[in-house]
């Protein structure tokens, strides 16, 4: 069933430009440290998570879905499209889960890891704890105003959340794919198997809390920092066991609205700022 929107708001025939812009620009990155490895390696330094061509990369999504916005209802538009990061109400289950419960996940995947008692945190010092935990806060969750500000709301006016969800799991998760095969990323030393059934899972997870939210980029922004924190302990890859059977659960105790458009948020761009 799809919803009636604005004519203001992007039309769903956006996902092809949207796409294409988060993969060509994200892949294209990754195609010149592939050609001219030794000059980027000279020009910008190795290849790692905070090297500025994979920070761009990342932001590629983002990058998508400001230039559809901006192109579609210029700066008021991008206002309005903004102001749904000012969205926080969400029931306390889902704020319980957000703090506790994503650092729990981790926890009982390092378990059974067998690595949660030797687990240190990586850092010597409260201020460089500060600095990672500040990094990671303006690199991951920018991915968030793409695939949840655009993506899911685009396709939730043709497919139910559940279904929805899944399809932006897995190309959010395809996506990810010329990090899984080149040295220096943080997702080199992962399985991409493990990752995509993880993505995927997430993504299932984030659609309940996403429409009961108002359609919330912060809530997802905040979603997507907690799988990076680096505060939580390495449990790559049997945190993905455990996402498989948090979206299993959030499913069943979300079945009516996973499995309608009722409440399912379709809009990219509101027809007035909150």
């Amino acid at each position: 069933m799809t919803k009636s929107v604005a004519a203001s708001d992007l039309q769903v025939s956006a996902l092809i430009p949207f796409f294409a812009i988060a993969f060509g620009l994200a892949w294209g990155l990754f195609a010149l440290f592939a050609l001219f490895p030794v000059w980027i390696t000279q020009t910008f330094g190795p290849l790692s998570g905070r090297h500025p061509l994979f920070v761009l990369a990342v932001y590629a999504p983002a990058i998508a879905a400001f230039t559809l916005v901006l192109t579609k209802q210029g700066l008021d538009g991008l206002k309005r499209f903004l102001g749904r990061l000012l969205l926080w109400r969400a029931s306390a289950i889902w704020w319980a889960f957000l703090i506790a419960g994503i650092p729990l996940i981790y926890t009982i995947g390092s378990a059974l890891k067998g690595n949660l008692f030797a687990y240190a945190p990586p850092f010597d010092t409260i201020g460089a704890a500060l600095g990672a935990i500040g990094f990671m806060l303006i690199l991951g969750p920018m991915e968030e105003f793409g695939w949840r500000g655009v993506a899911l709301p685009l396709l939730q006016r043709k497919l139910v959340p559940f279904w929805a969800s899944i399809l932006v799991g897995l190309i959010w998760g395809l996506w990810h794919l010329p990090a899984f095969l080149m040295s220096g990323t943080p997702q080199s030393a992962w399985g991409f198997t493990p990752f995509l059934l993880g993505a995927i899972s997430i993504s299932v997870i984030l659609a309940p809390l996403f429409n009961s939210s108002g359609g919330s980029i912060l809530l997802a922004m905040l979603f997507h920092f907690q799988l990076n924190n680096p505060l939580w302990p390495d449990a790559q890859p049997h945190d993905t066991i455990v996402f498989v059977t948090a979206a299993a659960l959030v499913t069943f105790l979300n079945r009516r609205a996973m499995f309608s458009n009722g409440t399912a948020i379709t809009s990219v761009i509101p027809r007035t700022a909150p």
